[in-house]
This record gives C-alpha cells, sequence and structure tokens, in this order.
C-alpha cells in the first residue's frame, strides 16, 4: 500500500500551497489550508484547519482552530482547538490552545499556554413571584 503526505481533507475544501510557493505577507481563507511550500507574514485561515506540511517553512504568527505541524515553523500558534506537533516537526515560538500532543521526535523551544474551553453562557431565570 503506498501511503503519500497528502492533506488529510476532513470536510470541505483545502487551499494547498505547494512545495515551490513562496509567500511573503498577510495570508488568510475561508478553508483548511495545507502549507508545503515557505511563508512568512501572518497565516490566518479564518477559524479553520492548517497543515504545514513536511516541506512547509513557516516564519509567520498563526491563528486557527487546528494547527497540525510536520515542517518547521518560527512564530506564535493560536489555536482554538487543538496543535499537533509530528515527530518531524521543528517548533520555535509560543503557542496558546486547548489541548496539545506533541509525537516523539518533534523539536519544539517555547512556552505553551494551555487555555481552557470558553465557559457557556448559562441563562438565568429569575424566579417569578
Amino acid at each position: 500500500m503506498e501511503t503519500t503526505n497528502a492533506p488529510e481533507i476532513a470536510r470541505g475544501e483545502t487551499t494547498l500551497i505547494g512545495t515551490s510557493i513562496v509567500i511573503k505577507g498577510d495570508l488568510s481563507c475561508g478553508e483548511d489550508l495545507y502549507i508545503d511550500g515557505q511563508v512568512e507574514g501572518t497565516i490566518d485561515p479564518k477559524g479553520n484547519r492548517l497543515t504545514i506540511g513536511p516541506h512547509g517553512r513557516v516564519k509567520a504568527s498563526v491563528n486557527a482552530s487546528a494547527v497540525v505541524v510536520q515542517g518547521k515553523l518560527e512564530g506564535s500558534i493560536q489555536a482554538s482547538d487543538r496543535v499537533d506537533l509530528k515527530k518531524s516537526a521543528v517548533v520555535t515560538g509560543d503557542i496558546a490552545t486547548q489541548r496539545i500532543s506533541i509525537d516523539d521526535g518533534a523539536y519544539f523551544k517555547g512556552r505553551v499556554n494551555i487555555q481552557r474551553e470558553s465557559p457557556k453562557k448559562e441563562v438565568v431565570r429569575a424566579a417569578a413571584p
């Protein structure tokens, strides 16, 4: 059985930035994002998933719902759900998320801030006399 490093498509559309692409500046999109090229700046997939592939080289501030790193990332990560650092990941920077997993062999230098889920607003009803 042949294995590939293609992005996992869990839902809807995925934007792919291939190995030959270099982007400098602000990057935002409305769907999942898979980066296997070079990006420098800020990355905001508008609450969707960001995957940095094994050839990905990113120097950016990242804001996504979930972040999976297989390549190299320098910069801060803000993930509303989770961050997964795979065994080939090299991450330098601070991470703020609710859940994190770091595989054996992954390199990470920075701080981790585990955030609690935002409290659900409870409806308080006044008792009628």
